[in-house]
């Protein structure tokens, strides 16, 4: 699997003010949306201590999540 950012570490970007673009996108199998903070060029999703991929049911779940670590915008890929 490729890189991934834990969310502990994506949090303490985002109060660093080192993380400030945000994506939300379907999975790759199209289960779920998956949510990505771009560093440097590279979009890498968030990851779960449990698994390497985090995924959420819906958009507005990743809307709750988002919001709880003080994102204020993100774009959605349909």
């Amino acid at each position: 699997m490729r890189q991934a950012v834990q969310e502990d570490a994506l949090a303490l970007m985002i109060a660093q003010g080192a993380a400030r673009e945000f994506l939300a996108r379907r999975a790759t199998d199209g289960q779920g949306w998956t949510f990505c903070v771009r560093i440097g060029v590279t979009w890498l999703p968030v990851r779960s201590r449990r698994e390497p991929l985090r995924r959420w049911a819906s958009l507005t779940a990743v809307e709750r999540f988002a919001q709880g670590l003080g994102v204020r915008s993100f774009l959605v890929e349909l």
